[in-house]
C-alpha cells in the first residue's frame, strides 16, 4: 500500500510579491528551496495563514538570498503582499517507508523570509 505524506515544508515564509500578469506558479527564493529540498516545477500546496485559502501550484526558482515570494497567475488573487503563508509538498510511498520517513521542515524568519 502507498500513502501521502508530507515531503517538505516552508512553515510560515512571507509573501513578498503577488504578480497578476505571470503564468502562474509560485516563485521562490533558491535558498528556501534547497533548504526545504524543493525543487523547481514541484506541485505544491499553499496555505495562507490570513485568509484561510487553500491551493496548489508548483515552484519556479527565485534568485538566491532575495528572500522572494512571489505568487503569480491566478494564485496572486488569493494573497497579499505581506500575508504569512506555509508551503507543503507531499510524496507517495510505501506505508513502511513512511513510518521512518523525515520530512524537510524549514522556519524561516517572517520579517525577512531568511532562514533562522
Amino acid at each position: 500500500m502507498f500513502i501521502e505524506v508530507v515531503k517538505s515544508k516552508i512553515h510560515r515564509v512571507t509573501v513578498t510579491e503577488a504578480n497578476l500578469n505571470y503564468i502562474g506558479s509560485i516563485t521562490i527564493d533558491e535558498d528556501l528551496l534547497d533548504a526545504a529540498n524543493l525543487i523547481p516545477n514541484e506541485k505544491v500546496a499553499i496555505v495562507n495563514n490570513n485568509n484561510g485559502k487553500r491551493f496548489e501550484t508548483y515552484i519556479i526558482k527565485g534568485e538566491r538570498g532575495s528572500g522572494v515570494v512571489c505568487l503569480n497567475g491566478a494564485a496572486a488573487r488569493k494573497v497579499q503582499p505581506g500575508d504569512v503563508i506555509i508551503i507543503i509538498s507531499y510524496a507517495m510511498m510505501d506505508f513502511e517507508e513512511a513510518k521512518t520517513f523525515k520530512p524537510a521542515i524549514i522556519f524561516p524568519d517572517t520579517a525577512t523570509n531568511k532562514l533562522i
